[in-house]
């Protein structure tokens, strides 16, 4: 690929711009996407963890967005080698990775994540938790598959996310994100093939909002004014990759507008390639309708940097290196504010730098082995 002068100009011009969430300015407009690791024994993460988020951020990633933390609620993950964001020691090595990060002239905020209906019973940290969501319903629409929430079930778990919330502020992280996405608890309720509730938490659109929107409330009443909550969202479940929570910009501003006015300060658009369009008529993408609808800044997200299948980060194929040029004109047009990098960012932790310095024949295709390794 031959990169020109102008090239590397336009790049920098468009990417290290800073941008302002909330009370917190981002050095630049690269995110690194939250991926589950599964490093972190006990739900600690130890001094690799450290080093993992630190390089990355010494070599240019303006905002870190954490692996996947398990909030303090028994049924909340399944597995005791990722982190979670309650308990001394837990929080201790967290408090250890955002003072890295910093240090390192990066930001970070740690994602909070409750997995729901996705857990199966008898897995660690908690082997006696039963998997619980809205109705009890499987993403596959099984009944009976777990535990309808009761009201006590949806006020623990909201009392949880806040807890880890204004944990992360005390220990000197620099926002959150809520992480309801890809068909684990609060993405169960937003989806009406999860959701069949027939109180306030479910029915249409607006009311199936109304779990997540009091979480972001919650958080949003124990942290400062001025400290950034994002909420991350998709259309796609990791069980069904066809699945749409909107399919029109008008049922999308129904689910948004209750999230922005319950607290949310930015919004963390997933989809599996940034460049599709989300509805017919328009080239714009989630993440720039979900600008378009609720006026806050955007992060986007979707196989940046690659042209390989979505599919490839979990097999042996990897994805050979994509161009970013049709990425730097959509934020040319401001139609979102920041690009989060995953798999490209997994496999070469210098993605960032090389980028910026327009140093793009020193990328590295990825390869699914990076998935084992924590480097």
């Amino acid at each position: 690929m031959i990169v020109t002068a102008s090239d590397v100009a336009r790049t920098a011009e468009v990417l290290a711009r800073p941008v302002t969430l909330n009370g917190l300015t981002v050095p630049n407009r690269i995110v690194m996407a939250p991926m589950t690791r599964m490093f972190s024994p006990g739900g600690v993460p130890g001094a690799d963890v450290r080093s993992y988020y630190a390089r990355r951020a010494a070599a240019g990633v303006g905002l870190i967005v954490t692996e996947g933390t398990y909030v303090g609620h028994d049924s909340a993950g399944q597995s005791d080698r990722v982190p979670r964001f309650h308990g001394a020691e837990q929080l201790a090595g967290w408090a250890r990775v955002a003072e890295d990060v910093h240090a390192a002239g990066g930001t970070i905020v740690p994602q909070l994540w409750h997995i729901g209906m996705v857990r199966n019973q008898g897995e660690q940290p908690y082997p006696d938790a039963p998997a619980m969501g809205p109705s009890g319903i499987g993403a596959d629409g099984t009944e009976g598959a777990g535990k309808a929430m009761t009201q006590a079930d949806l006020d623990d778990v909201i009392a949880a996310f806040a807890e880890a919330a204004a944990a992360a502020e005390r220990i000197g992280f620099d926002g959150v994100e809520l992480h309801g996405a890809h068909g684990y608890l609060l993405d169960q309720f937003l989806w009406a093939q999860t959701n069949r509730r027939d109180d306030g938490y479910g029915g249409d659109p607006v009311a199936r909002t109304r779990f997540a929107a009091e979480i972001v409330a919650a958080v949003r009443a124990v942290v400062s004014p001025e400290f950034p909550v994002i909420f991350r969202f998709s259309q796609w479940k990791q069980q069904d990759y066809r699945a749409r929570l909107a399919e029109t910009p008008q049922e999308l501003e129904a689910i948004l507008t209750p999230l922005a006015a319950a607290g949310v300060d930015a919004f963390h658009a997933s989809t599996r390639r940034y460049w599709l369009p989300e509805f017919d008529d328009s080239d714009l993408n989630l993440a720039g309708w979900t600008k378009k609808l609720t006026g806050k800044p955007t992060i986007t997200v979707g196989s940046v940097g690659l042209d390989g299948d979505f599919l490839r980060a979990f097999t042996g194929e990897g994805a050979e290196l994509g161009t970013i040029d049709n990425l730097l004109d959509r934020m040319e047009r401001d139609e979102f504010d920041m690009v989060a990098v995953g798999r490209a960012l997994l496999q070469d932790p210098e993605w960032a730098a090389k980028v910026l310095a327009g140093r793009i024949d020193e990328l590295k295709p990825y390869d699914a082995a990076a998935m084992k390794t924590l480097s």
